[in-house]
Parts: structure tokens; C-alpha cells; sequence
């Protein structure tokens, strides 16, 4: 047994692609996910997988996203082990940076790194980011609506999918998935 957080974005914010989390929950149910949980109303799913691979869970979702409430969503995902991999691996946490003022954007793959040169570092100071593998660790200290670091910029600057959380956020997901483990 395999336990996976899919990220979905942009569902429930700014009232566009309303998304009911028990809605959600019987999606992943449906497409053979096993102890489904969601955390907020922003698209956090935890859920562990026996038989299917969590990635053939995550595309049956979304098509059934597509196909139920006409919409494409995307959905990254990761396994517990990468989870914990994104968690130890902030570099601003040796710094001693306020957590509230960090952030992780999740990619859908990692970027070519012809691509991943293109970012301007100081496109929005004082903000900082670092990209490693397929994260990006932001520190925002103005806060995510200040930043011109957006998902749409990342996206088109490194050619993959890009979906942000707060540093609360990720604590949360890992506290769900490090319960699965025990």
C-alpha cells in the first residue's frame, strides 16, 4: 500500500471551479483510492492505493472532473516518501525564515534546465525562490497575493504545471500521511 497527496488547482478559489470535498472524496473512492481525506477546501487529497498506481487514480479523477463538472483541473502528485523529500529538503528552514511567509509549488515535472535559467530571481523582491527537482520553495515575505511569482508565470517560463501551497499546508498533508505510516 502506497499513500499519495494529489494536489489539485485552482478548485474553490475565488469562487471559479466550484468543487464539493465530498464530491471530491467519491471521485478518488470511485476510481480506487482507499481511505480518501481531504484537507481544506482548496483540493488537498490524501488517499493510499493497493491496486491501481496513484497516477492511474489521479487521471481517472480528472477525467471524471472534466466529465462530471466541466472542467479540467490539473492534479500533481506525490507519494509519502517524496513528500517527506519536499519537507527536508526547504532551504529557508536553515535560515531561519518566518514559516508563514513559505511556500512550496509543486511541479507536474521536473523543468528542462534550459528552461529553468529563464527565471528572474529578482522578479519580485524581496521575494525569494529556489527551484530543486520538481519543487519550488518559495519565501514570500509580503505574502503569495503581494508576489509576482505566480503559477501562471512559472508555468509558461518552465513549461510544466505548478501548484502552490502555504508551509501550514504542507506541515498538514505530511502530519496526514505520516499517520498512515504508523
Amino acid at each position: 500500500m502506497t499513500a499519495y497527496v494529489a494536489l489539485l488547482r485552482g478548485v474553490n478559489v475565488g469562487g471559479a471551479h466550484g468543487l464539493p470535498m465530498t464530491a471530491l472524496r467519491g471521485l478518488f473512492v470511485k476510481a480506487g483510492a482507499l481511505g480518501v481525506e481531504t484537507l481544506i477546501q482548496s483540493g488537498n487529497v490524501v488517499f493510499e492505493s493497493r491496486e491501481n498506481s496513484g497516477a492511474d487514480i489521479v487521471a481517472a479523477v480528472g477525467a471524471a472532473i472534466s466529465r462530471e463538472f466541466g472542467f479540467d483541473v490539473p492534479i500533481v502528485l506525490r507519494s509519502a516518501g517524496q513528500w517527506r523529500t519536499l519537507i527536508d529538503g526547504n532551504p529557508y528552514l536553515r535560515r531561519d525564515v518566518d514559516p508563514k511567509a513559505l511556500h512550496a509549488a509543486c511541479l507536474s515535472a521536473r523543468p528542462e534546465p534550459a528552461r529553468a535559467v529563464r527565471l528572474d530571481p529578482r522578479r519580485s523582491p524581496p521575494d525569494e525562490f529556489e527551484v530543486r527537482e520538481e519543487t519550488i520553495y518559495l519565501n514570500l515575505p509580503n505574502g503569495v497575493a503581494r508576489s509576482k511569482l505566480t503559477n501562471a508565470w512559472f508555468d509558461s517560463t518552465l513549461g510544466v504545471v505548478c501548484t502552490m501551497r502555504n508551509w501550514a499546508t504542507v506541515t498538514r498533508l505530511a502530519q496526514l500521511l505520516e499517520a498512515r505510516a504508523n
